[in-house]
């Protein structure tokens, strides 16, 4: 985690002392609040809207001059602090950011395209970095190598960032594309950006979708108030995105100063980076020379980014439609494949629960995609040693209003004999009791199945794949399993969402129901009142935190200290370290244990970014060892 700012300092125009007595402060600010990098607008020292006294040696002595200042003001500070600056080599003046820490100038990068339209004519007074020679130069007292080479500036603590100025990004091929390639992290955009009626959609778009492309944090800081509105206003964009998402954003239209901060996760971009085959082939050439920033002190660490407790569930604005669109996904995967085997029948068992409700009303809806009778869909519900009447009335009156077939049969006879043939003590509630349960439901399905011409809809979601919460060959089988993608937290969205369809209104009452009954397998019997006594999450751990640790684990291969670390700032008003640590400790013990489960799972779709497919996302010896995962969890 690399904490950034975003810097939009009140301006006068051509008043380089004031504007550097402005930047100080924000300066200060950032460092005082734990920034380690601080980037400045396009021109900063001087304003951008200064035109034709650009020209004028008085305002570029100023401007070196000033820089000289910040470079006093900077020598106790560990913060970097990037800014604009006109600075003319040779007989070439060019706009430039310059980088700046612990009194030192650690580099001087020049704009490369320079717009020459409507009231921007910046070709009048700057010439391209594309001109420069590289050479060796005293800026400020300082010696700085110049050069039309792009430049990475590396942290002492590894994290890289490079430099791009404004007209830069909106370019075919912007700087920070290479940059990118080049190992560069994070991306600074020195900016001046005026404002017109739409374009900050447009502006916030480009920028989040720069990030996404490069796979990069990107940090954007445009010009605001103070400067000239002889023809234009400027409105102070401060902006911090990340691989497409926009973290913090500061006040557009402000009379005062912006300081728009945030972390940006170094461990998440490269992991991604990793994964991207693409990006790792476009890489092929991509050079820039490495400059190494100054050691700092150690800091104290504190996250101050907004950790999502539930990374799985689509944001509020787009819930009904990422619900829509991943129905879609289940239900198609299983279009194709009833098509596919010419079958007409489906399988089901249901239970009552979250995931077998699911997966019979994605079933539903394939069936009537295809136009099939949905007599076609033969329900089966198996009471058995620990079957409640909630549950049992759930999953008839569904099948009822859905009018699919309707089947019962009973597995306490089954397995009752069964446990006589081999022996073993029925009051003996251990595992053998709960799967011998399990295999012999899905023993029923199969059978009915092979008598109908059908296939077996397989129920099992993510989160149980991922803890290995299934009898291996009891309810892990089936012929095709539609709910194998959807982690356990996102299915009770998906069932809430299909409720206030219009379509399903008649199971509206029952599908709210299913919801709300506690999560449970339901294979040791029911208390003294009939209500369920074996509930999942008593004896697993809360889903909420299992899926929290399942996508920060596969999504970014992060280790177990580091989901700790953003596990406790997400859940920190729901559990306490004692519980995070306890439940976190058996997700590592279970993920690896169980991975022989996973090794041979049945067909279905990926509905997001983490799946436990052994033919596409998640490839692992089922005979892996766990101990590094648990020495860093006991660290």
């Amino acid at each position: 985690m690399i904490k950034v700012a975003a810097a939009i300092p009140g301006v006068r125009v051509a008043d380089v002392t004031y504007n550097v007595q402005q930047i100080e402060s924000l300066i200060a600010q950032a460092e005082g609040r734990g920034a380690e990098i601080i980037v400045f607008p396009e021109l900063s020292l001087t304003g951008y809207s200064c035109q034709d006294l650009f020209r004028q040696q008085l305002l570029l002595d100023k401007a070196e001059e000033g820089l000289l200042v910040l470079l006093d003001f900077t020598r106790k500070l560990d913060i970097i602090a990037v800014v604009g600056l006109p600075v003319r080599i040779g007989s070439l003046l060019y706009n430039c950011a310059a980088v700046v820490q612990h009194g030192s100038l650690l580099g001087l990068v020049a704009k490369t395209y320079l717009p020459n339209y409507n009231e921007f004519y910046e070709k009048r007074w700057f010439a391209s970095s594309t001109d420069m020679i590289a050479q060796d130069i005293y800026l400020a007292g300082s010696p700085v190598h110049v050069s039309p080479d792009p430049q990475v500036f590396r942290t002492c603590d590894g994290a890289c960032f490079g430099i791009e100025i404004c007209e830069d990004v909106w370019a075919p091929l912007p700087p920070s594309n290479n940059l990118a390639l080049a190992g560069a992290d994070i991306i600074l955009n020195l900016s001046a950006t005026d404002e017109l009626a739409g374009k900050h959609d447009y502006l916030l778009s480009l920028i989040s979708q720069q990030s996404a492309r490069m796979l990069c944090g990107y940090v954007y800081s445009s010009c605001g108030y103070g400067e000239s509105t002889q023809d234009v206003v400027y409105g102070g964009n401060a902006l911090i995105c990340e691989n497409g998402r926009l973290l913090a954003q500061g006040e557009r239209f402000s009379l005062d100063a912006q300081l728009c901060m945030q972390q940006i996760d170094i461990d998440r971009l490269r992991s991604d980076r990793q994964n991207n085959t693409t990006f790792r082939t476009a890489q092929d050439g991509a050079q820039a020379v490495i400059v190494d920033c100054k050691p700092v002190s150690p800091r104290e660490f504190e996250l101050i980014r907004e950790v999502n407790p539930h990374p799985f569930i689509p944001c509020d604005d787009k819930m009904e439609q990422s619900c829509e669109e991943i129905l879609n996904i289940q239900t198609m995967g299983l279009v194709k494949r009833l098509q596919h085997t010419h079958s007409d029948k489906a399988v089901i068992g249901i239970s009552g629960g979250l995931d077998s409700t699911l997966a019979l009303m994605v079933v539903v809806r394939a069936f009537d995609k295809l136009g099939l009778s949905r007599k076609g869909i033969i329900g089966i519900t198996m009471p058995g040693f620990g079957t409640t009447d909630r549950t049992h009335q759930n999953a008839v009156e569904l099948m009822t209003s859905l009018q699919i077939t309707q089947r019962e049969i009973s597995i306490a006879k089954a397995v009752t004999q069964h446990f006589q043939d081999i022996g073993h003590n029925m009051q003996q509630h251990d595992v053998t009791y709960e799967n011998a349960q399990a295999r012999e439901r899905t023993q029923i399905l199969m059978d009915v199945a092979n008598q109908v011409g059908g296939m077996v809809i397989g129920t099992g979601d993510l989160s149980e794949l991922a803890l290995g919460w299934c009898t291996y060959n009891g309810d892990h089988m089936s012929m095709y399993g539609v709910n194998g993608g959807v982690p356990k937290t996102l299915v009770q969205y998906l069932i809430r969402y299909l409720a206030q369809l219009p379509a399903f209104a008649m199971q509206r009452s029952t599908l709210l129901d299913v919801v709300d009954t506690p999560i449970s397998p339901e294979l040791t019997p029911a208390d003294s009142e009939g209500n369920i006594q074996q509930k999942t999450e008593d004896l697993v751990g809360p889903y909420e935190l299992h899926d929290f640790f399942l996508y920060y684990m596969m999504r970014f291969g992060f280790s177990p200290k580091k989901i700790f670390v953003l596990a406790r700032h997400a859940f920190k008003n729901r559990y306490d370290d004692e519980v995070i640590t306890k439940w976190l400790q058996t997700f590592c013990r279970r993920f690896f244990n169980q991975q022989f489960k996973r090794s041979c799972l049945p067909d279905g779709p990926k509905v997001g970014s983490v799946s436990l497919s052994p033919r596409g996302d998640w490839r692992m010896p089922s005979d892996a060892s766990n101990a590094l995962w648990l020495a860093d969890f006991e660290s």
